[in-house]
């Protein structure tokens, strides 16, 4: 069955919460995924893992590929026999040129099929609270584009039909030419008084908006910093903004925070900060591996039955520990006659999910309250104690219970890997000054961090705060002679964030 075919699919304003169901469905079905510059780059993440990615962004002055290259692309993946995905940003058929590669592709015999997107021209307004429509202002909509062809005499436009429209009007692409629209539109009767808006990056972690009558729109622009990608919103929907604008309400908007949890926990705190605004920067300074020989703890697993508790210190202890169990050909059954201890609340709820209710979970969620709850819970000497970890971990736990005299069997079932990705982006956020924060789940994803980011870099950003998640990680931090500026009372991810909501958090005003 010959697959090849090319779906144009609109990638939505930024947002990558806005893209269908159908766009998502068939990226992650593709051969080839061919970007733009407008699509946000963390949808690859559907793609297949083997899929061809061929970035084509175009941006003012500089084009990865010229328009008609582009065409000539996507035809011939298709006549390689490929499935392409064509990820533009927005929609493909509005301001888009989607219809220009669509007529291309039918002329080459190529089967193709545009998988609409929404539109930038009614996201950003609607998340700076401004609807297009609205039954006591506008009961139309006119887009347009602000960027005319250069090659044609005089304006395509008339001024005094949107003028005297009571439409709403949306200019895309039209920062440039900001003034000469303004002028244009009240030389064709429309007061200067007129509500009217600009809405920068609408949808994502940089969306910014401003409001002004018509008449100061370019002034205020210029004043406030407003460049391309912003959409022109004119008309008297813009009074509705203060009322209704509940995306820039979202502390943490604007805020750019680095991440340096492995990739496989760093799912949870990138969402809660992308709920709250902020704009979130993977950077995983470690990776988690398997142990290339398991025979500890297989051996460990096979004697169950010695042991009088199960201590697990982080979820992938828990994670890897079952793993074996299942390799064992057993289940959550086999450590029915030990007592199960977990350090904090995530941890405590991934053993929830395996049908394990912790006996043991510390108030204090660091080794030493577990070691000390433990021996107040009344371990004796002739008790056995398995804690399946890290293969490097901090030895605070196994030393302070076997001072105690309880024998404690330490196996490795995992591993932590130092790693670097995005540490380029990170270096250049940095360079600019505009990196708000860095979180550190740990001691060693400090001391990878500091591996590729050194000291002296750090201390001459003192706008970039660095977050600690315990008292054990502020310490590594200030053990480099930096500075732990967040850290919350309890040691889990949600209390992170909330802390870094508190300390870094906007106040909401508008411009």
């Amino acid at each position: 069955m010959n697959t090849a075919k090319v779906y144009l699919i609109g990638a939505g304003p930024g947002d990558p919460g806005l893209l269908t169901l159908k766009g998502r469905d068939i990226l992650s079905k593709a051969d080839v995924v061919v970007y733009d510059a407008l699509a946000n780059e963390s949808l690859l993440a559907h793609a297949r893992k083997d899929a061809e990615r061929i970035y084509v962004g175009k941006v003012a002055g500089n084009h990865a590929l010229p328009q008609d290259e582009i065409n000539a692309l996507i035809v011939r993946k298709a006549q390689e026999g490929k499935l392409v995905a064509r990820l533009k940003g927005g929609d493909p058929y509005i301001f888009g040129r989607g219809g220009e590669e669509a007529e291309e592709l039918l002329q080459a015999g190529v089967p193709f099929e545009e998988v609409p997107g929404i539109s930038s021209t009614i996201a950003g307004p609607a998340y700076a609270g401004i609807p297009l429509t609205h039954r006591s202002f506008a009961s139309s909509v006119t887009l347009i584009t602000g960027h005319e062809d250069p090659t044609k005499p005089g304006s395509v436009h008339n001024w005094k039909a949107l003028a005297q429209s009571a439409s709403t009007l949306v200019f895309v692409m039209g920062m440039k030419n900001l003034p000469l629209i303004a002028k244009n539109l009240q030389e064709a009767g429309l007061p200067g008084t007129t509500p009217a808006a600009l809405v920068h990056w609408g949808t994502t972690t940089r969306h910014k908006s401003l409001a002004a009558p018509l008449c100061d729109l370019a002034d205020a622009a210029v004043r406030e910093g407003f460049t391309n990608p912003s959409v022109i919103v004119v008309g008297h929907v813009v009074s509705l903004r203060d009322r209704l604008n509940w995306f820039e309400q979202k502390p943490l908007l604007g805020k750019s925070i680095v991440v340096t949890r492995a990739r496989e926990q760093a799912s949870g705190l990138a969402h809660m900060l992308e709920e709250l605004g902020a704009e979130v920067i993977q950077c995983p300074t470690i990776r988690i591996k398997e142990m290339e020989d398991y025979t500890p703890l297989d051996t460990a697993i096979s004697h169950l039955t010695d042991y009088s508790w199960l201590i697990f210190t982080s979820v992938n202890g828990v994670k890897h520990f079952w793993k074996r169990l299942a390799h064992a050909g057993k289940d959550s059954r086999a450590i029915a006659s030990c007592k199960v201890a977990a350090i904090g609340p995530a941890t405590a709820e991934s053993l929830k999910e395996r049908g394990i209710m912790p006996d043991f979970v510390p108030d204090n969620y660091i080794a030493e309250g577990v070691a000390h709850g433990l021996l107040e819970r009344g371990l004796a000497p002739q008790d056995k104690i398995l804690l399946p970890r890290a293969k490097v971990a901090r030895e605070a736990l196994p030393d302070i219970l076997r001072k105690a005299g309880i024998h404690v069997d330490v196996i490795d079932a995992y591993e932590t890997i130092p790693c670097a990705e995005h540490q380029d982006r990170v270096k250049e956020r940095l360079a600019q000054g505009t990196l708000s924060c860095v979180t550190f789940g740990s001691s060693s994803t400090v001391e990878n961090f500091l591996a590729f980011i050194s000291v002296d870099e750090l201390k001459q950003h003192p706008e970039t705060s660095l977050a600690a998640i315990g008292p054990i990680t502020a310490q590594t931090l200030e053990k480099h002679g930096l500075p732990c500026h967040i850290q919350p009372e309890e040691f889990t991810i949600p209390a992170l964030v909330e802390s870094l909501r508190q300390n870094l958090g906007n106040t909401g005003e508008k411009a």
